[in-house]
């Protein structure tokens, strides 16, 4: 994970032209899940700390270990920290690297699905359950059966479905499992394994859940990305293919199936007809944001839609220390989204 020089950036200056400003600034925060429940707007995202982990290309420096929620009455007002939710140390089969999570709600309980390094140093997805959108919450015994790689994003369709989206390249291992059972070899290589590339890009998951939320109800299939001439898109094309942040979200009858590109940075969107796709590329969401990563979600509040994003503005660039934003986006007439640029340029 190569880190791009920062020395050039004047953060006053950067910060003058952001198009908002974190909403909290006590925590280094990142990845937000945004949900709106009982009228209000939780976000449940990932919590940086500076654990002294060399910089590698296999995040090993993302070194988090609990979850904080946060709430807010309305867009403008101030995001309540709920203090911790759930702790690495409360998962009996995690280790290590509470990576990106997601939450969602049924029958009056909270769900918060999550990463994990298992203590075989592998990623697997699980599931911890709550009375209150808050927290705290409990977490099952054991992850979700068949689940691997990382940032799970849960969707509750209109007729009561959820379904599960989930991988992530690299770091996130989807690469190693590409014959269907995890490759160990080369353990210190993020890019071991991964498709040419004039071969299609290696795709995200998706899988029904069960009726409560705690497994996943089908195998997990392979969501297609394809290009304006209904080709997957190929792995060398870095400005476009699946890199990590699986989101989905519904608008006026249709799928969006947003995520981000990784290396380049992008927050991309495609859209289809079916929670399981296929998905046509359709464009950008959000140009890259200082710090490495980008990650997001889409959530409408009171008849407005907004991107939950995250940068690392508040710490003056450093790539595990990222702070959470929201940006309102808008669609054109043809359900197309308007790029956000998340610094006015002069």
């Amino acid at each position: 994970m190569p880190e791009d020089s920062i020395d050039h950036i004047n953060f006053e200056e950067l910060n003058s032209k952001a198009i908002s400003k974190p909403i909290v600034t006590h925590l280094y925060t990142a990845d937000p899940s945004a949900h709106v429940f009982e009228n209000k707007i939780y976000i449940y995202p990932s919590h940086d700390v500076d654990a002294g982990e060399a910089f590698d290309d296999l995040g090993s420096h993302f070194a988090m270990e609990d979850y904080h929620v946060f709430s807010m009455d309305s867009i403008e007002g101030n995001a309540k920290d709920h203090g911790i939710a759930l702790h690495v140390n409360d998962v009996k089969w995690a280790e290590k690297q509470m990576w990106a999570p997601d939450a969602n709600e049924k029958d009056g309980k909270y769900y918060l699905f999550f990463p994990a390094k298992d203590y075989e140093g592998i990623f697997r997805i699980g599931v911890a359950v709550s009375d209150l959108p808050y927290g705290p919450f409990t977490p099952q015994p054991n992850a979700i059966k068949s689940s691997f790689s990382i940032d799970p994003a849960v969707f509750k369709d209109d007729d009561g479905s959820y379904y599960m989206y989930f991988g992530g390249i690299w770091g996130g291992q989807l690469q190693r499992w590409r014959k269907g059972v995890f490759n160990a070899s080369q353990p210190e290589s993020p890019t071991a394994f991964l498709p040419k590339d004039n071969e299609p890009a290696l795709l995200p998951y998706v899988a029904k859940m069960t009726d409560d939320l705690l497994q996943f109800d089908e195998s997990p299939k392979e969501v297609e990305i394809l290009d304006e001439n209904g080709n997957l898109l190929l792995a060398g094309d870095n400005d476009r293919r699946f890199f990590e942040a699986a989101w989905l979200h519904k608008y006026n009858g249709k799928y969006y199936f947003s995520y981000s590109t990784g290396d380049t940075h992008f927050i991309c969107y495609a859209i289809g007809d079916n929670p399981y796709g296929p998905f046509t590329y359709s464009g950008r969401i959000l140009n890259p944001v200082v710090g490495w990563t980008s990650h997001h979600s889409i959530c409408e509040f009171k008849g407005k839609w907004y991107l939950f994003y995250h940068d690392s503005s508040l710490s003056k660039g450093v790539t595990h220390l990222r702070s959470v934003k929201i940006a309102e986006i808008k669609y054109n007439d043809d359900g197309t989204i308007q790029t956000l640029e998340p610094y006015v340029k002069n």
